[in-house]
């Protein structure tokens, strides 16, 4: 047997062990997916005063008319841009693992939306602007691989460390589809607690389909301790919605309490130094997937279905 055919055997095997391990169905797997990926970060670091009009060229977008060829040439020579493009180099020198990674995210993607068209992927830094560090448009997916080094990484140094704990390698593929989310599920006009609940629910399902072969931690952006405590207390933290009448409330301050980042959930008890933050998310996707394990909804109309529909529906209790 040839040298060759045994090497065609040996990346067969792998992939059927990886599929099988990641338990993907053939349907999902056998989909034709090629990404698109351009390192526009490695491609500027190795730009010269003399090739710079070519990148330009290439990424006109990143190169905004009013600013002089000396504004990136000041970039490509300052100290500081340089440390940060060798620390992003030296955490994703080829990309080929992230790569794999996301060709089954993009194939999950096109399974459940048929007609999306896979955008063009480019890889950059952003000088560290974890807010921004997915840009997603019709035909580009913008990455910021230096909001990916790892929370203890010394760029992080003067960041909170409950967003600092997010800025690890293995949630990129769920800032992704966080990114697309805003792209599939329409935003609650109802302004009520339970109408943003489900909303963030809605997304969490969406990683469920699209992540499937993700932990939960890494769907919702827990660590693992964290995760077992909101498990450990889901009835104790519905009965404080329910006594205390938030589903239905409007209050503006429920978003900061319970939904949006931070280092915990503020019950106003005891208790929240325990809690992880954005446990009404948790709560909004315990309530989506009960609602889609007891009815028959095809997951194309789940997106748009008010949230008390599904909550009704749902019949949703939480696991003592």
């Amino acid at each position: 047997m040839q040298k060759t055919t045994v090497w065609v055997l040996v990346i067969l095997v792998l992939f059927s062990a990886c599929k099988e391990e990641k338990g993907i169905p053939e349907a999902i797997a056998n989909r034709p997916v090629a990404l698109n990926v351009l390192r526009f970060d490695k491609e500027f670091a190795g730009a010269t005063p003399a090739t710079l009009p070519k990148i330009k060229q290439k990424y006109p977008y990143f190169f905004p008319p009013q600013y002089s060829d000396s504004v990136w040439i000041a970039k490509l020579q300052d100290s500081i841009q340089m440390e940060l493009r060798q620390a992003v180099d030296s955490a994703f020198t080829d990309f080929k693992e992230q790569e794999e990674e996301l060709t089954l995210l993009f194939k999950h993607i096109t399974y459940y939306f048929p007609n999306y068209q896979v955008p063009t992927l480019i890889t950059l830094t952003t000088d560290v602007d974890y807010e921004n560090r997915i840009i997603l448009t019709d035909s580009l997916l913008l990455i910021g691989l230096d909001n990916y080094l790892g929370k203890n990484h010394r760029f992080y140094a003067g960041i909170d460390r409950y967003i600092a704990k997010g800025l690890e390698k293995e949630y990129l593929e769920s800032d992704i589809v966080s990114a697309l989310s805003k792209k599939i599920i329409p935003y609650p006009e109802n302004r009520s607690f339970l109408a943003q609940m489900v909303y963030y629910g809605k997304e969490l399902y969406l990683k469920d389909l699209l992540l499937s072969w993700q932990s939960d931690e890494q769907k919702i952006g827990y660590e693992p301790n964290e995760l077992v405590w909101a498990e450990a207390n889901e009835e104790q933290i519905w009965r404080y919605f329910i006594e205390r009448e938030l589903l239905f409330s409007t209050d503006t301050k429920l978003g900061p309490r319970f939904l949006d980042p931070a280092p915990f959930s503020k019950f106003r008890l005891e208790l929240d130094n325990e809690s992880p933050g954005r446990l009404g998310r948790y709560m909004g996707w315990k309530i989506v997937r009960a609602f889609m394990e007891r009815t028959s909804t095809p997951v194309s109309e789940l997106w748009n279905l008010p949230a008390e529909t599904i909550f009704k529906q749902s019949n949703y209790k939480p696991q003592k």
